[in-house]
C-alpha cells in the first residue's frame, strides 16, 4: 500500500529552479522565435519506435505498475477469448529468469497471411504494427476489454525478447521478436492436438525500471477476472518464490460480494442477478453488511471503471428508488418522513455492478469511466425488478436492510448539523486548530503537514522544522477508530476535526481538492506498537474520507530511525536491524572483536530537534513513504478486517503473521 521514496526526495514539490538560457546556441528575433527551428528538428517514428521512446504513453508508467501492465496486456487478449466462448484456460508464469509466460487454450492468433499485408503472416501484423487487432468490427470479437489494438504489439516493444507460439490447425507456429523486431520467420515447429497462444516475453530494462513482478498484486486483479467470468480458470505460478495460486468461482459476482464482505457482519444474503438485455449483458450483486462505508465496484467488459459511469448511476437510481417503494408500501417510512437518499441507502452497502457490450464507449484512453447511455436503463431494470423480487420474499432481511438506511439517514442529518456547527465556527472566527505550526508558505504545492504523535514529538518537530515550508499537528493519543462508527460520532472528535480543518478538503462528497493547504501529508508515529496503530487509524480515516488524497500522491509516511550505532567517531542512523546487524559485524571485523555502542530510539520525543531533523524531516536525507491504494479491493479487505468489529478474522490474521511481526516489547 505504499512505496519508498529515495533519500535525495527533495523534488520540484520543496524547490525552485530559475530558468536556463542554455548554451546560447541559436539565435532568437524580436517575437521570440528561434530561427535554427527547421525541418531537420521533425522526427517521425516508424513501427514501434515511438512506444519505446514514450512508453508512459501507452501503458501509464515504466515503474512497477506498467510491468504489471505488461502481463495484463496479454492477459486481457486471453480473457477476451474466454469472453467470445472459445477458451476457459488462462496460465501466467513468472519464470525464475524474470521472463513470463501467458497461455491460454483460445483459438490461436491466426497465421495466415494478412490481406492488408502481402506477404506477412497476421501474427506477425499483431505483434509489430500498432492498431491491428480482431476489435474493430471485423468479426473477431462481439465483447472485448481492449479497443485500439495496441497492447500485445506494445509488449512485443518494450521487450528485450518475445516468443509467441500458436496452436493451429494441429501445428505449432513459432516466431520470435527483439525490441519489436522479428528475428526469426514464422516457422511451423511441431504438431499438436490443442489450439492457443503462449507468449514468452522479457521486459527490457532498457525501457522498463524493474523486473519485480508482484505476485499478490498479479493475483488480485487475477482473482477480480475469476469472478467476473463464470468458469474461468486462471493459473498464477512464480517459480522465483514456489508460489502457485489458482482461481475459479462459479458463483460469479455474488462469490465477489461475499469475498468483500469476509471480514463483516452481514444483514443479508447476496442478491445477485445475471442478465441479457438489448445486446447488453448485465450482472448485478449486492449485500448489505453493519458497517458505515459503502463499497462498490464496477466494471465494463471486464474492465475495472474506477469513475463509474452510466452503469453505476443506473445501479444507484434502481436501489435507491426500490428501496423507498418498498419502504413506503412496507410502512417501514412514514408519510410524513422525507425520502431515503441515495447515500442512505448505500451506506454499509457492497456491491459490484458489471456490463458486457459490443461497442464500450470510455471516456479517455485510461477507460475509467463508461459513457454508453445503453447501459443505464438496462442496469437499472435489472437491478430493480431483481431488488424487488428479493425485499418482497424476504420480508425479516428487507426490514433490517430499511432499519439500517434509517439509521443512516438519522446519522446524517447528524452529521449535517456537526458539519454545519464546523463550517460556521470557521467562517467566524477563521483561524486553524490551536495546536497546529503552520508554515509561512502559501502555495500549496510546496508546503508539508506533519501529523505527529504526541505533544513532546509535537514539540520537537516544531523547533527542529524548516518552517518555510513545514507545518506541524501534533495529535493527543489515538484518534477514533472510523471503521466502527457512522459520521456524525465521527465529526465529534476533536482530534479528527482539526486534521480535517488543518488540511482545508473537507471530507467525503463535500471534498474539494481545490482548497488543499499541503501537498504533502505526512504521518510521523513512533516505531513502536503503538505508533502502528496510531498510524493504522489514521490510514483508516483517510482511506473512508479522504482517498482521493491518497489516489492523488499527497499521503506519506515518515520512517524515523529504529537505532543509532556509534562507531568511534562516527555515528550512523539506522532504520533497519539488518542494517544494524551489517554495521556491528564490519566494527567488530576491524576492530579486533570490539563491539560499537548501539542505542534504540523508544519513540520520537526521545530525538532532540537536529536529530529529528537530520534524520527524518530533512528532505534531502529523509526516507518517506508514499502511500497509494492500486488495489483497492484487498485495501478494502485489510481495513475492514483489521478495524472492524469481527474478531475473529482479525484474530486468525494476527496468528498466521505473527512471526514476521516487529513487535517493540
Amino acid at each position: 500500500m505504499s512505496e519508498q521514496l529515495p533519500d535525495d526526495s527533495n523534488d520540484a514539490l520543496l524547490t525552485e529552479h530559475a530558468n536556463s538560457s542554455g548554451n546560447g546556441e541559436g539565435k532568437v528575433n524580436d517575437n521570440g522565435n528561434n530561427n535554427s527551428y527547421s525541418g531537420q528538428n521533425i522526427q517521425i517514428l516508424e513501427g514501434l519506435e515511438a512506444v519505446r521512446v514514450r512508453p508512459g504513453m501507452y501503458i501509464g508508467a515504466t515503474d512497477q505498475r506498467g510491468l504489471h501492465h505488461l502481463i495484463q496486456e496479454v492477459v486481457d487478449n486471453s480473457v477476451d477469448e474466454v469472453m467470445a466462448g472459445y477458451a476457459d484456460t488462462v496460465k501466467v508464469v513468472i519464470h525464475a529468469d524474470e521472463s513470463v509466460t501467458i497461455e491460454d487454450n483460445g483459438r490461436g492468433i491466426p497465421v495466415d497471411e494478412h490481406h492488408q499485408r502481402p506477404g506477412m503472416s497476421t501474427l506477425e501484423v499483431v505483434m509489430t504494427v500498432l492498431h491491428a487487432g480482431g476489435k474493430f468490427g471485423g468479426g473477431g470479437y462481439q465483447i472485448s476489454s481492449g479497443l485500439h489494438g495496441v497492447g500485445v504489439s506494445v509488449v512485443n516493444a518494450l521487450s528485450e525478447w518475445c516468443q509467441v507460439d500458436v496452436k493451429h490447425d494441429g501445428y505449432i507456429y513459432r516466431q520470435r521478436y527483439e525490441k519489436g523486431v522479428p528475428v526469426t520467420p514464422l516457422e511451423k515447429v511441431g504438431r499438436t492436438d490443442g489450439t492457443g497462444t503462449i507468449t514468452t516475453f522479457m521486459a527490457d530494462l532498457s525501457v522498463m525500471e524493474t523486473r519485480d513482478y508482484s505476485f499478490d498484486t498479479l493475483a488480485q486483479r487475477f482473482r477480480e477476472m475469476a469472478y467476473l467470468n463464470r468458469g474461468l480458470t486462471i493459473v498464477l505460478v512464480d517459480e522465483r518464490t514456489d508460489r502457485e495460486a489458482t482461481f475459479y468461482f462459479e458463483g460469479g459476482l455474488a462469490s465477489f460480494v461475499r469475498y468483500l464482505n469476509k471480514n463483516r457482519n452481514t444483514l443479508s444474503r447476496p442478491v445477485s442477478v445475471l442478465r441479457d438485455i438489448d445486446n447488453v449483458k448485465v450482472e448485478v450483486a449486492l449485500q448489505y453488511n453493519d458497517s458505515w462505508t459503502p463499497t462498490e465496484y464496477s466494471f465494463a467488459n471486464g474492465i475495472n471503471t474506477v469513475d463509474g459511469g452510466m452503469h453505476i448511476t443506473g445501479f444507484r437510481s434502481a436501489l435507491t428508488r426500490t428501496l423507498n417503494d418498498y419502504a413506503r408500501k412496507a410502512n417501514l417510512l412514514k408519510e410524513k418522513d422525507g425520502n431515503l437518499t441515495g447515500d442512505d441507502v448505500r451506506q454499509g452497502l457492497t456491491a459490484v455492478i458489471s456490463v458486457k457490450i459490443p461497442n464500450p464507449q470510455f471516456e479517455a484512453q485510461t477507460k475509467s469511466k463508461l459513457n454508453n447511455a445503453e447501459v443505464r436503463p438496462a442496469v437499472e431494470m435489472v437491478t430493480a425488478e431483481a431488488l424487488n423480487q428479493y425485499l418482497e420474499t424476504t420480508p425479516s432481511e428487507a426490514k433490517s436492510i430499511i432499519d439500517k438506511c434509517l439509521m443512516s439517514a438519522r446519522a446524517r442529518e447528524a452529521a449535517r448539523a456537526a458539519r454545519d456547527l464546523i463550517q460556521r465556527k470557521n467562517a467566524l472566527d477563521n483561524t486553524l486548530p490551536g495546536k497546529l505550526a503552520d508554515c509561512s508558505e502559501r502555495r500549496a504545492d510546496r508546503c508539508e503537514l506533519y501529523l505527529v504523535e504526541g505533544d513532546s514529538a509535537g514539540g520537537s518537530a516544531k523547533q527542529g522544522r524548516d518552517r518555510h515550508f513545514q507545518a506541524i499537528l501534533p495529535l493527543r493519543g489515538k484518534i477514533l477508530n472510523v471503521e466502527r462508527v457512522g459520521l456524525d460520532t465521527v465529526l465529534k472528535s476533536e482530534e479528527i476535526k482539526n486534521i480535517i480543518t488543518a488540511i482545508g478538503v473537507g471530507i467525503d462528497e463535500h471534498f474539494n481538492m481545490a482548497r488543499l493547504r499541503y501537498g504533502r501529508i505526512v504521518i510521523m508515529c513512533d516505531a513502536d506498537v503503538d505508533g502502528a496503530h496510531i498510524r493504522t487509524l489514521l490510514l483508516t480515516f483517510f482511506y473512508r474520507h479522504m482517498q482521493q488524497l491518497i489516489s492523488d500522491g499527497h499521503l506519506f509516511i515518515a520512517q524515523p530511525p529504529l537505532f543509532l550505532v556509534k562507531m568511534g567517531k562516527q555515528v550512523h542512523y539506522v532504520y533497519t536491524e539488518e542494517e544494524r546487524d551489517q554495521l556491528i559485524n564490519d566494527y567488530k571485523a576491524s576492530h579486533n572483536g570490539k563491539e560499537p555502542e548501539v542505542g534504540r530510539f523508544k519513540g520520537l520525543g526521545e530525538m532532540n530537534p537536529e536529530t529529528l531533523w537530520d534524520t527524518t524531516m530533512d528532505p534531502g536525507k529523509r526516507t518517506i513513504l508514499r502511500v497509494n491504494i492500486d488495489e483497492a479491493v484487498e485495501a478494502d479487505k485489510v481495513f475492514s478486517m483489521l478495524m472492524g468489529s469481527e474478531v475473529m478474522p482479525r484474530k486468525r490474521f494476527i496468528e498466521s503473521h505473527a512471526k514476521s511481526a516487529n513487535l517493540d516489547v
